[in-house]
């Protein structure tokens, strides 16, 4: 999709399509002598992230365990699925990249809690993730194999294509028409990817994603207030938008 004609329909989708979303969440490309340094075990993986809290409200946003092509890689995605224009901000302006790097290091990237001993047999798809891989192994890996095949189609990282052709592998990657190198499945990688932008949207502030409750503020949500009842009857028909109170704002 183009920078200059797709950016109001993609917003317009991420607006109608997560509203829903903010209530349950209230969570370069890699260059190949990188990429080769990304490989991880392999252990079962969560069907929900819980992103691991920010160190403290406020604090530098600053990388825990992304690695630097990793890090180019994200905020290229992030951009491309919420481009910033006149009416709100990039992916990483709302810090959708640091709720990628504090989920994937927490708990729930690590595989905290998971059942870790298999055997992980292939499963309908009504049964959901069935890999025998952690959130953070499925990352690593596929955006290794996912960067390899970036390099060898287009001979260039992922972050440094135009918005059409991005949108073209990530269209391909979702649809499964790309064969990993490396032998992941290309859909889970890309469902958990699209899981985590939608979190990343729509989680507490805490959590690293949702900055200054940037997407709470666009869709009205009004974040931790037990009242709000009330104001579904004040306001019905009427121009509702609050100012928006994380967990942080309450402690």
């Amino acid at each position: 999709m183009s920078d200059t004609t797709e950016k109001t329909p993609r917003r317009a989708f991420l607006i109608k399509s997560l509203v829903g979303a903010a209530g349950a969440a209230g969570a370069a490309a890699m260059p190949l002598s990188a990429a080769a340094q990304a490989a991880a075990p392999a252990m079962p993986a969560a069907t929900t992230p819980a992103a691991a809290p920010a160190a403290a409200a406020g604090a530098a946003a600053g990388y825990e365990w992304l690695r630097p092509g990793e890090q180019a890689f994200v905020e290229a995605l992030v951009n491309h699925l919420c481009p910033a224009d006149k009416l709100s901000p990039g992916g990483v302006d709302m810090g959708l990249n640091i709720f990628f790097d504090r989920s994937l290091a927490g708990a729930w990237g690590q595989g905290d809690r998971l059942y870790l001993q298999g055997p992980f047999a292939k499963g309908t798809p009504s049964q959901g993730y069935q890999l025998g891989m952690t959130p953070a192994a499925l990352f690593r890996a596929g955006t290794e194999g996912f960067t390899e095949y970036v390099f060898s189609t287009e001979g260039k990282g992922f972050d440094v294509l135009p918005a059409e052709a991005r949108e073209t592998l990530l269209k391909d990657l979702q649809a499964g028409k790309i064969a990993l190198p490396n032998g992941v499945p290309s859909q889970p990688y890309f469902a958990q990817l699209l899981q985590m932008f939608y979190e990343g949207m729509f989680a507490d502030p805490i959590y690293g994603g949702n900055r200054d409750k940037m997407a709470w503020k666009m869709i009205g949500y009004p974040g931790v207030n037990t009242t709000n009842k009330l104001n579904i009857v004040k306001f019905r028909n009427k121009p509702y938008r609050p100012q928006p109170m994380g967990i942080a704002d309450l402690s």
